[in-house]
């Protein structure tokens, strides 16, 4: 599986595109590209890429174990037929190679499938039983799918085993856990995908301020050996708190930069993605509010 964008519109109109993301080995500061409506974008190759959606900025950087093309890290994003619901999922799979590519695959399906449904159940329930159909093999993954709805700036989170993401308030200037408080209605905790047949996965919903940014992460990072042991999330943290959030586009590079100085070739051990959402006023454009319909009148009759 290569890293790809799909959109629902081909140039004569009447199917999908496939185009390759931007690669690199090292993190570093890429360029804005903008999403398109009724886009799915990603993979599990090596990437460094950034994204411009309605009232977020999206940057994912993966580089797979050994400098390989790519590994056991899932990456996607999409963007609805009006541009006001985006998408993210990270998932980090257990397994290598083949198994991982034709996941990929059917990941990418299940996010073009539910482009448009701001309700992330399905979603959640149909990747779980992908995996669990792949379970005799040892199929499992860590999951966080998150769910973005820009007129109301609110992001849904789904976590299935996965570590925890990290959450930087501009507000209060300070980094904290994005978890479940113990005044949310139900029982978010889930298991990894593809251990149980749940049909139904919590998920817990928080409003996003202007300036907050959102560190989603695999465990290569958390699970950074240390003199003192675990780096864990309390070590990422504190490594946050010295760097500058308000440079949201070196963030990246400079927390891996920050991980190798207190221990060399730390994250040469793992799968390594890592995913910064940044919450911004931007709005969807007239034009796509006004096109959405045709575009999903066009995706049926593509699919018909």
């Amino acid at each position: 599986m290569t890293s790809t964008r799909t959109t629902n519109a081909s140039p004569n109109g009447s199917g999908p595109v496939d185009r390759p993301s931007g690669s690199a080995k090292r993190a570093t500061a890429p360029g804005l590209e903008r999403m398109q409506c009724m886009e799915v974008w990603g993979g599990n190759q090596t990437t460094d890429s950034a994204f411009e959606m309605p009232g977020l900025r999206v940057r994912v950087f993966c580089a797979p174990y050994r400098d390989a093309e790519s590994g056991g890290d899932v990456y996607y994003l999409s963007s609805c037929a009006s541009g006001r619901v985006s998408r993210f999922l990270l998932a980090d799979v257990c397994g290598h190679g083949s198994q991982v590519s034709q996941t990929g695959t059917n990941l990418r399906t299940m996010m073009r499938q539910n482009i448009n449904f701001i309700d992330q159940g399905r979603l959640a329930s149909g990747v779980n039983q992908q995996f669990g159909q792949a379970s005799t093999d040892g199929g499992f993954a860590t999951a966080l799918i998150g769910t973005f709805f820009s007129p109301t700036r609110s992001l849904t989170l789904c976590n299935a085993g996965h570590p925890v993401p990290l959450r930087f308030s501009a507000s209060k200037n300070r980094w904290s856990l994005h978890q479940p408080r113990s005044s949310d209605d139900e029982d978010v905790r889930n298991m990894p995908l593809g251990l149980s047949y749940q049909d139904h996965f919590g998920s817990y919903k928080r409003k996003l301020g202007r300036g907050d940014l959102l560190l989603c992460y695999t465990d290569a990072l958390s699970e950074v050996q240390t003199d003192s042991g675990l780096l864990k999330t309390e070590g990422l943290l504190r490594l946050l708190e010295s760097l500058d959030a308000s440079q949201p586009d070196t963030l990246i590079p400079a927390l891996i930069e920050a991980i190798e100085a207190e221990v060399e070739g730390a994250l040469a051990h793992d799968d390594c993605t890592v995913m910064l959402l940044e919450c911004t006023n931007s709005s969807p454009r007239l034009r796509d509010t006004l096109s959405a319909p045709f575009r999903l009148l066009r995706s049926w009759f593509s699919r018909a």
